[in-house]
């Protein structure tokens, strides 16, 4: 970044769901999102040097390297049916030359054969066929995968072939990606704690009037969520000014509002001590946690996190059930895999946090050298070569092109 700053959405490269600030002379990955506010950069890798370009060759070098599963049909089927071809040719010559030789010595007793010896060759090598054609084991299989696949489309999954069916079946360890995959992949606004006088409704009602004039991510998880709670917004702050890396500040219904970070406050003299446990509560389990100042006084806290899918943790209780390992991967930092990880049921020694795009992939090559038979679900740009790597790669419906394309299943 040469100049500007604004707030960018890594999350289909490094897994980090909420938006990071950048600033003059920090790194911008290609293929990620501009939120808002406009920024003047330098291009250093173009073409085959981007990032995307190599996970790219990541997905050709895993796909390149996994060898196919042989189907036991296909195995006993390119031994049986030649050797079956053969031994019915060498019943039809066989029965030709008989015929031949016994109707040649039936017309030299004088007396017409009863059958045209050709017919009678035919008939005996097409009954050899017939007989040992493996009838159950041709058609079964087909026939299952059939059934198997129309039952998943009825379900809303998408499964590429046979070999994926007969893959899956054998998994042993599953890793999920978290963004996008667990949780929802957007912030939401999940706790408002109330800290002084006014009212915790008042104080997010005030919050999120002023936050309508931002168009940060974080600002518009606090406007929805202040809706979700049946609050109406109908002021238009009177004077709005945001303040990157820091919050904004803005006057609403004749009130002096800020809502940001520890910095933020001190800029402004205002101590934040009185609010640091109840804000350590918080960011330890993940969320990113911002203050609310009305008229010079600290009112409250609202925290916002990415929030877990419904269903996430009653599917992860099945496959443990089921026997199965169940790992978490994250570009996303340490606490916040974590604190979804506790939420959802997986021990804290199966939690891969800060893992970058290309090593993914060998995670997933580490539990397949343990003699796993490894499902990898995803459903970001940075999970594609996981996807190809895992023996049975799971897609997100609601995920990236690359991803579904890179996997066996969406």
């Amino acid at each position: 970044v040469l100049s500007g700053s604004s707030a960018v959405d890594e999350s289909m490269i490094t897994g980090e769901s909420i938006p990071v600030e950048k600033v003059e002379g920090e790194l911008l990955i290609g293929a990620t999102m501009n939120q808002h506010g406009l920024l003047h950069m330098r291009a250093t890798k173009v073409g085959a040097d981007t990032v995307l370009a190599s996970i790219i060759r990541m997905v050709e070098q895993a796909q390149g390297s996994k060898a196919p599963i042989q189907r036991m049909a296909d195995t006993i089927s390119s031994i049986f049916v030649p050797i079956v071809l053969v031994i019915a040719a060498l019943t039809f010559i066989g029965w030709t030359i008989v015929g031949q030789v016994s109707a040649a010595a039936t017309n030299t007793a004088g007396m017409m054969g009863a059958s045209n010896p050709w017919i009678i060759a035919i008939v005996a090598a097409v009954a050899v066929l017939v007989v040992a054609c493996p009838c159950a084991l041709g058609l079964a299989t087909p026939t299952a995968i059939m059934v198997g696949t129309g039952k998943g489309a009825e379900q809303g999954i998408l499964i590429k072939g046979g070999e994926s069916l007969e893959r899956i079946h054998a998994v042993r360890a599953v890793l999920l990606d978290k963004t996008g995959t667990i949780t929802r992949g957007k912030p939401e606004l999940t706790d408002v704690v109330e800290l002084s006088s006014t009212p915790a409704d008042d104080m997010l009602r005030l919050a999120a009037e002023a936050e309508q004039g931002s168009e940060h991510p974080l600002a518009a998880a606090i406007v929805e969520g202040a809706k979700a709670r049946g609050l109406t917004l109908d002021r238009a702050p009177e004077h709005f000014t945001a303040l990157a890396g820091r919050g904004l500040e803005a006057t609403v219904e004749g009130h002096a509002i800020l809502v940001g970070t520890r910095r933020l406050l001190s800029e402004h003299s205002i101590a934040s001590s009185a609010v640091e446990e109840h804000m350590a509560g918080l960011e330890q389990q993940g969320k990113t946690v911002m203050i609310v100042v009305i008229d010079g006084e600290v009112a409250g806290l609202v925290a916002v996190a990415d929030t877990v899918k419904v269903g996430s943790v009653e599917a992860i209780k099945q496959l443990r059930e089921q026997g199965l390992e169940v790992w978490m991967i994250t570009g996303d930092n340490q606490r916040a895999a974590q604190a979804i990880a506790q939420q959802v049921g997986i021990a804290p020694e199966h939690v891969l946090a800060e893992v970058l795009p290309e090593d993914k992939a060998n995670h997933v090559k580490h539990l397949q050298e343990r003699g796993l038979v490894v499902a990898f679900a995803g459903d970001g740009i940075n999970d594609a070569p996981a996807l190809v790597q895992a023996d049975a790669g799971i897609a997100m419906g609601t995920g990236t092109d690359i991803a579904m394309e890179a996997s066996d299943i969406t």
